[in-house]
């Protein structure tokens, strides 16, 4: 039996009405999943204002409501808790009613705009072969220990993180790597957790649909590591022009890591291949399964934050030449008929670009670099001509197609990416809406030595259309193409 005072603990009250000696339930944010003697939190979503369904709740059986308004009128025998913030009320009270799970982890969160799921995916794979119990929150999945469980957000809500925290302390796991996106700071999810150590990896255009400026986006991130405690250390990207900003106001152990700067952690590519990269850290060369520039970044972060949380530096050097990549990040095939084709999840423009650039580094110039691209709907319209701008720039050809139109028209989305394209690069630029049929006149068009770059859903199975999820897997689907194009 838990008792309503005792999961209020560090939560800002402003009014109480009722009493707090209450035995209660579980603690719920959307009222349809009510049972008897549930606490409903009121949570001013940006679709739907929880306070509009207190009522709704206590027919359920809501025995306490935290709301930020008192309604105008009690009902008898409930108790209401008036709060300064949900969001952040919330967070503590998942905290409390799961017993602070997070204090008993070592618990790491990976932000910025790029690398996150890389990073945390491969700390878990890392620290799993040095024999430890770990556990991942992460856009692809959550993972407590060997148990894996489906992922919804890249950074869940407050009570879906505690109790998968929970079950992690309760799995005996010692080490936990989860993704912070900037929503999940925004909307305090991660508030109540204790962290050990935060790993910044760099910040462009992203999320201009939800935060009104670049400039708010930043300092939400920077607000994650403003909070940090004092024995916690934050390792930051130094190379990006964002990443010192990050150090400003923590009072956690400042650490860097940078391939052009002076840094704490040192990297530099001696080779970059299709098969991988050959880097030199910290006097030591090392070969990585990862490609790219970026991913030299990422392997660096890794090698910082395993080295912080007190691994041997060359035990983790020889466990980073282990690494598998992660699922749809820069994962590639080759056909028979030597068509190379690369599934990345690249859906900004600093990761597209990214991508693009590592491939042409990597390729001869006398082959096609082919591009399937598009962006999200009811997502930040700003990067859409952005988007077009870097693929039509840096691709011989270009397909641009439907990513996840939503409740979007896909033909809008599509027609806003071709303001993007310069007049002398009209002529390389195909818009076909249907992604499947992108995919297969990119192979069409493909010869023998070419290169086919899908990007935008990596990983993702599914195609989101009108609310309904379609499966669909970008990877599955261009084998499927290239083994009935070339029977």
């Amino acid at each position: 039996m838990i008792i309503l005072k005792d999961i209020l603990y560090k939560v800002t009250i402003e009014a109480v009405h009722g009493s707090a000696e209450v035995a209660v339930g579980k603690i719920e944010f959307d009222s349809r999943k009510i049972e008897k003697n549930d606490i409903f939190v009121a949570i001013r979503g940006s679709v739907s204002d929880g306070h509009e369904f207190i009522q709704k709740a206590i027919e359920l059986g809501a025995i306490a409501i935290v709301c930020d308004t008192f309604p105008e009128n009690f009902e008898k025998g409930i108790t209401y808790i008036q709060v300064k913030d949900t969001n952040k009320a919330l967070a503590f009270m998942a905290a409390n009613y799961f017993g602070n799970p997070s204090e008993n982890l070592k618990l790491v969160g990976i932000t910025g705009t790029n690398g996150k799921t890389t990073i945390a995916s491969l700390l878990y794979q890392l620290f799993k072969k040095a024999g430890f119990k770990v556990g991942l929150i992460s856009t692809v999945k959550i993972l407590v220990d060997e148990i894996e469980y489906k992922a919804t957000h890249t950074t869940p809500d407050s009570i879906t993180i505690n109790h998968y925290l929970a079950e992690m302390r309760n799995a005996g796991v010692e080490y936990c790597f989860m993704e912070v996106s900037s929503h999940g700071i925004h909307q305090k999810r991660t508030e109540a957790l204790h962290f050990v150590g935060g790993v910044f990896t760099n910040l462009s255009h992203d999320h201009l649909d939800y935060h009104p400026t670049f400039a708010e986006y930043r300092d939400v991130k920077k607000s994650f590591f403003d909070n940090l405690p004092k024995n916690a250390f934050v390792l930051t990207n130094v190379d990006d022009k964002n990443g010192a900003v990050m150090l400003q106001n923590t009072v956690a152990n400042k650490r860097t890591y940078a391939l052009k700067s002076y840094a704490d952690y040192k990297a530099q590519i001696l080779e970059n291949q299709l098969s991988g990269l050959l880097l030199k850290i910290d006097g030591n060369e090392i070969w990585v399964k990862l490609i790219g520039t970026f991913n030299a970044y990422n392997v660096l972060a890794i090698y910082g934050t395993a080295v912080e949380l007190g691994m041997d530096s060359l035990e983790t050097l020889r466990l980073l030449s282990e690494l598998e990549s992660v699922s749809g990040r820069f994962q590639y095939i080759v056909s028979t008929t030597n068509i190379t084709v690369i599934v990345d999840y690249a859906h900004t423009p600093d990761a597209l670009e990214n991508v693009l650039k590592t491939t042409n580094d990597i390729r001869t110039k006398n082959e096609q670099l082919i591009t399937v691209v598009g962006c999200g709907g009811n997502r930040d319209k700003t990067k859409r001509p952005i988007m077009a701008t870097i693929a039509s720039e840096l691709s011989d050809k270009v397909i641009l197609t439907s990513d996840n139109p939503r409740n979007e028209n896909p033909d809008t989305i599509i027609q806003e990416m071709e303001v993007g394209v310069a007049a002398e690069n009209y002529k390389k630029v195909l818009a076909i809406t249907d992604r499947k049929q992108a995919i297969k006149t990119a192979c069409q068009l493909a010869q023998p030595n070419d290169i086919i770059l899908i990007a935008g859903k990596g990983h993702e199975t599914y195609q989101e259309i009108n609310g309904v999820r379609h499966d669909f897997d970008d990877m599955k689907i261009v084998k499927e193409i290239l083994e009935q194009l070339h029977k």
